[in-house]
């Protein structure tokens, strides 16, 4: 299954983004913990290289403690400075890296005897959290939400204390989404939209790869009682395990479609990683996309009007 999307919205993000870093003290990267690997964008770390950075493993609570903690090992052994996170029970750790990070550019000003408010710009691809961490740091909901890509659309900044600023930025995808591995459980997380790809042949290749992690959580959940089925079957087989039948006994495969997708989703199959860190150094070559990286953006301006409709 082949998957490019990269909307207009997201070139524009982008220069603007880079724009902005010349304002900004430290940047927050945050990736989705049950994707450490792919849910990193290789932009994004080019860009911000030269800035104090922050890494945070988001939706920790959906993804297996076992190998997060094999992750920030490996983050940390590249002089990353990162946590995972919690976002209902955790965000509030975040302020506490984000002071490390800033510590020296806040010790210079006092030096000259300013008291530095420190800005930092959160960043990673769609759908990872950025808004909500930024709302469970404010107290409120000030920036926008929702369970889709593409909800924010331009970069604001936000007031956490008298002294901290956040800047809130869309979600940033590479222009070439040339690893078809990455692409798809970029698909699985919903940081690309379902509307852009085939959903039965990506809830059918989610149900196989997680039939390899956990059989009996998959099992368990949508009722199947053979495993070694695969390509179409296995949706007909949910679909008969769930009971999502229409008239006449035809299997309602698009109703399975949305719920295997929704449930992975929403953890209701339990903390599942999808990545681990030797396989993942085999698999993807992130330096191999930035090689790949083209100059100016693939996907002009005019594009994004069609996106926003």
């Amino acid at each position: 299954m082949e998957i490019n999307w990269y909307p207009g919205h997201m070139a524009r993000a982008k220069r603007q983004l880079s724009d902005q870093l010349s304002r900004v003290d430290v940047v927050i990267e945050l990736c989705d913990a049950r994707l450490p690997f792919s849910s990193r964008n290789p932009d994004l770390m080019r860009l911000t290289a030269k800035k104090e950075r922050v890494l945070l493993l988001g939706k920790s609570d959906l993804a297996d403690p076992n190998l997060t903690n094999q992750w920030l090992n490996v983050f940390k052994a590249q002089g990353l400075t990162c946590q995972a996170l919690d976002m209902n029970k955790q965000a509030k750790a975040a302020l506490a890296l984000i002071d490390k990070a800033a510590k020296e550019t806040v010790e210079r000003a006092a030096q000259r005897g300013i008291k530095k408010t420190v800005r930092a710009m959160v960043v990673g691809v769609p759908n990872v959290g950025k808004s909500t961490l930024i709302n469970r740091l404010h107290g409120g909901s000030i920036a926008k939400v929702g369970d889709m890509p593409g909800v924010t659309r331009s970069n604001q900044w936000v007031k956490i204390t008298p002294y901290l600023e956040l800047m809130d930025s869309p979600g940033l995808l590479w222009p070439r989404l040339d690893d078809p591995i990455a692409a798809r459980r970029l698909a699985y997380i919903a940081a690309i939209r379902d509307e852009v790809v085939d959903t039965a042949q990506l809830s059918i290749q989610l149900l196989t790869d997680l039939i390899d992690m956990a059989p009996q959580a998959v099992q368990e959940r949508f009722k199947i009682k053979d495993l070694s089925l695969r390509g179409p079957e296995l949706l007909e087989a949910v679909c008969q395990g769930r009971g999502f039948l229409m008239k006449g006994g035809v299997f309602d495969t698009e109703r399975a479609c949305k719920v295997v997708l929704d449930e992975f989703r929403g953890g209701k199959l339990g903390r599942i990683t999808l990545e681990a860190p030797r396989k993942e150094a085999q698999e993807i070559k992130p330096e191999k996309t930035l090689e790949k990286m083209p100059e100016k953006d693939e996907i002009p301006e005019k594009e994004e009007e069609h996106e926003q409709q």
